[in-house]
């Protein structure tokens, strides 16, 4: 394995709860009487990006509403919310990123989400490890379409000067391990608290806490 690629932030630390209330924190500041439950939550991320996430609820329900703008608002939220939440990183994470650096394998973040989402997790997750030490850090801005399609794969290949196939990918939606196997990298399904009942059935395999050995033996085997 010559490169480890965590692809989302919730790869690092599980935020999808943060992030829901964050949604329906925005709806309410935007007036819309939308409430999104867990349940209904979990199915929405079946598909990728919060922007689009909204825009097609609108259409769905007939309403006309500025998803950029309510997107705005739910990330200011989100951001706020993570300066004051009492986060740590997922299970063997930590261990698995200085076991991986230890033995020369490349660490980077490869998302589709806003550098200043990443920024904020960096800044709550300071305390358990260092996000700025990665060799690469991917966000929205440096590629122009999102998950799955597998822009920010191909870049991050790219700027790390690796080949797919001695990658390991490890994704917490079903989005995300579309993406990497569309850029020819073996991806290990690593699901959230509301993403644990999707099909993952595209991944290479599936891990509740994060090991090195486990990833180079999923990298073996595919």
């Amino acid at each position: 394995m010559t490169a480890l690629l965590l692809g989302s932030i919730s790869t690092v630390a599980d935020t999808s709860e943060i992030q829901r209330d964050a949604f329906n924190r925005a709806f309410a500041q935007h007036g819309l009487d939308w409430e999104w439950g867990q349940e209904e939550y979990r199915g929405l991320l079946q598909g990728n990006g919060g922007k689009d996430r909204v825009a097609d609820y609108a259409r769905e329900r007939g309403e006309d509403v500025d998803a950029a703008a309510v997107h705005a608002t739910k990330s200011e939220l989100f951001q706020a919310a993570l300066a004051e939440a009492d986060i740590a990183p997922r299970d063997g994470v930590v261990e698995t990123i200085r076991q991986a650096q230890e033995a020369g394998t490349k660490v980077a973040l490869v998302t589709t989400t806003s550098r200043d989402n990443i920024d904020a997790l960096a800044r709550a997750l300071a305390a358990h490890v260092d996000l700025s030490a990665l060799d690469l850090v991917v966000d929205a801005t440096q590629v122009e379409t999102s998950k799955p399609d597998p822009a920010a794969y191909r870049y991050a290949l790219e700027q790390l000067g690796e080949e797919p196939g001695a990658c390991v990918a490890i994704e917490d939606n079903v989005g995300g391990i579309q993406a990497a196997n569309a850029a020819g990298v073996p991806s290990v399904a690593f699901p959230n608290e509301n993403t644990a009942g999707h099909d993952f059935s595209g991944a290479a395999g599936r891990l509740e806490q994060l090991t090195l050995v486990d990833l180079q033996e999923y990298l073996d085997a595919s």
